[in-house]
C-alpha cells in the first residue's frame, strides 16, 4: 500500500523526506506550525474533502444507480466492466490507476489515526473537551474502515468472517507504521471496539455537520450490526439513535414550494438542494463519490423506473431529458448532497428491517411509512398494510434503496442480502438487443483492490480478495 502521509505534517517535495510523521515533528521548517493545541488536532476534522468523503463510484456503477454515457462506457474500460456485468473482465488488470475509495480512507484514516494518538496529551483544553475530539476520531476512523471493508473484502459471514481476509489494519499515523491484512472478523471486532470506546464521550450535540455525536455513534453502531446480520443490536442502537434524532425532512413541502421550477416543461434549471450540512436528517456529514461537490449524478431510465410513484423526492431531483441517442434522468440539485455520512430515514429502515425480522410487521410498517409520508405526495399516498413478513420487507428493501441511492449503502445491503440467500439481490437489463445480468452470486460484488496498494503494500502486504 503506498504509504499514506497528511499533507500538514510530513513533507515530500524536491527530494526532501521525512521518515516518519513523529520525525518531522521534531525537527518543522521554518515557517511550519507544529500542533500542540487541541484546536491544532481538532481542525483536521473539518478537511472535509481530504478526509470526510467516500468515493464508491465503481459500487455505484455496479448497481447501475448512476447514468454512464457512452463516450464514458467507452474510454473508462474498469467502468464498462462493472456497469455492464462483465464477468470474463479481469478488473484487477483494468485497475491501474490509483482509486479515491482506498487511498481516500486511507488518508482520514491516517488523519483520525493522529488524533486518536495526540488528542489527549495537547494543551489549551479541558479533559473533557480532549476526550471528545478523540472519541470522534474513532466514530470516523471506524466509519472509514466500514466502508474500506464492505468495498474490497466479501460481505460479513459469520461462518467465514474468521477466515477470510479483509483489508489492512493501519492504527498509527506514522507513515511507516506496520500493517496487517486481517480477517473480516477482525476488523468488525476493531470497528465495534472504536465505536463502544467512543460512545461514553460522545457529545449530544455536534460542534459541526463534520463531527459526529452521540447519535451518529448511535446511528453507526446500528448500521455495523445489520451488516453483520446481528438484528437485536442492530435495533436496539437504532432505537437510541432515534432518541437523539428522529427529523425527516418534509419532501412535499420542498416540492410544493419549487414546484413552478421543477415541473417547468424541458427545463433543467437547478434548485437549492437541501442535503447540505444543515439538512435535518443529519447524524454526520461526508462527502459521496462525485467530483463536483455542487450536483449529483443523473440516472439510467432503468433506474428512475423503481421509484414509487408519486414520490416527490426523486420528483425533485431528477428529470427524463434525451440527447442525441441517450435518453436519461438527468439532475436538477445543485448544492450539497450527505451521500458518505448517516441520516435519520437510514435509521428508520434499518429499525423497520429488524423488526420484521423479528415478526413485528406492524410496527415495522409504521417506521416505513413515516418515511413514506415524507416523500409521496398525499394524492398517491396509501399507507403500506400487509401481515406478510416477506411483502414488508420487501417494500422496506425499496424504499432503503431509494433514499439512499448514490450512497455505498444499497451496495452493501444487496451483498448482506446475497450472502443471507433469502432475499437475493440480481439485476437483468437490455441494451441494444443484448441481455445483460448481475447474480446473487457474482464476483463482481466484491471489488478489487487498485494494483499500486498490491505493488506497494508500505511495511505489510495485501492478498487480492478477487480472482479478477
Amino acid at each position: 500500500m503506498k504509504n499514506i502521509y497528511i499533507k500538514a505534517f510530513c513533507i515530500l517535495t524536491l527530494g526532501l523526506t521525512f521518515a516518519s510523521c513523529n520525525d518531522y515533528l521534531d525537527d518543522a521548517p521554518k515557517g511550519s506550525k507544529i500542533p500542540t493545541t487541541l484546536a491544532d488536532y481538532e481542525a483536521f476534522l473539518r478537511d472535509e474533502y481530504s478526509n470526510q468523503s467516500v468515493d464508491a463510484a465503481q459500487a455505484l456503477n455496479l448497481m447501475n444507480d448512476k447514468f454512464i454515457d457512452i463516450a464514458t462506457l467507452a474510454a473508462e474500460r474498469l467502468t464498462k466492466a462493472n456497469y455492464m456485468w462483465d464477468e470474463t473482465a479481469d478488473r484487477i488488470d483494468l485497475k491501474q490507476s490509483d482509486e479515491r475509495m482506498y487511498y481516500g480512507q486511507y488518508q482520514g484514516i491516517s488523519t483520525f489515526n493522529l488524533i486518536i494518538e495526540n488528542a489527549l496529551t495537547t494543551t489549551e483544553a479541558t479533559e473533557d473537551q480532549k476526550r471528545i475530539i478523540w472519541a470522534e476520531a474513532k466514530i470516523l476512523r471506524a466509519m472509514s474502515y466500514y466502508n474500506l471493508v464492505n468495498f474490497y473484502a466479501d460481505t460479513y459471514d459469520a461462518s467465514t468472517a474468521k477466515t477470510k481476509l479483509s483489508v489492512p489494519l493501519i492504527t498509527s499515523a506514522d507513515v511507516n507504521a506496520p500493517s496487517k491484512q486481517v480477517t473480516i472478523q477482525e476488523l468488525y471486532d476493531f470497528i465495534l471496539n472504536d465505536v463502544k470506546e467512543a460512545l461514553p464521550y460522545l457529545p449530544k450535540v455536534s460542534q459541526t455537520a463534520l463531527h459526529p455525536n452521540l447519535g451518529a455513534g448511535y446511528a453507526f453502531n446500528s448500521r455495523v450490526y445489520l451488516q453483520m446480520s446481528n438484528y437485536t443490536e442492530a435495533l436496539k442502537y437504532a432505537n437510541l439513535a432515534l432518541t437523539e434524532n428522529n427529523r425527516l425532512y418534509d419532501w412535499n413541502a420542498y416540492y410544493v414550494a419549487n414546484k413552478t421550477v421543477i415541473d417547468l416543461p424541458n427545463s433543467y434549471t437547478n434548485t437549492p438542494s437541501p442535503m447540505g450540512y444543515d439538512y435535518v436528517e443529519n447524524y454526520t456529514y461526508r462527502h459521496g463519490a462525485s467530483t463536483s461537490l455542487s450536483t449529483e449524478f443523473s440516472l439510467p431510465v432503468e433506474r428512475a423506473q423503481r421509484f414509487e410513484a408519486g414520490d416527490v423526492r426523486f420528483k425533485s431531483r431528477w428529470k427524463i431529458r434525451t440527447v442525441g441517442v441517450e435518453t436519461y434522468y438527468r439532475r436538477t440539485l445543485s448544492g450539497m448532497f450527505n451521500y458518505g455520512g448517516i441520516t435519520t430515514v437510514e435509521i428508520y429502515l434499518i429499525k423497520a428491517e429488524c423488526l420484521a425480522r423479528a415478526g413485528q410487521i406492524s410496527d415495522a410498517l409504521t417506521s416505513l411509512n413515516a418515511v413514506r409520508k415524507t416523500r409521496i405526495q398525499p394524492s398517491s399516498y396509501q399507507d403500506i398494510v400487509t401481515t406478510d413478513r416477506t411483502v414488508a420487507l420487501n417494500a422496506i428493501f425499496k424504499t432503503k434503496n431509494n433514499e439512499l441511492i448514490l450512497t455505498l449503502i444499497p451496495f452493501a445491503d444487496a451483498r448482506r442480502l446475497n450472502a443471507e440467500g433469502v432475499y437475493k439481490v440480481s439485476f437483468s437489463k437490455v441494451d441494444n438487443g443484448t441481455t445483460y445480468n448481475l447474480s446473487s452470486t457474482s464476483h463482481l460484488w466484491t471489488m478489487p483492490f487498485p494494483q499500486g496498494a498490491v505493488k506497494n503494500p508500505g511495511n505489510g502486504t495485501i492478498t487480492q480478495n478477487v480472482a479478477k
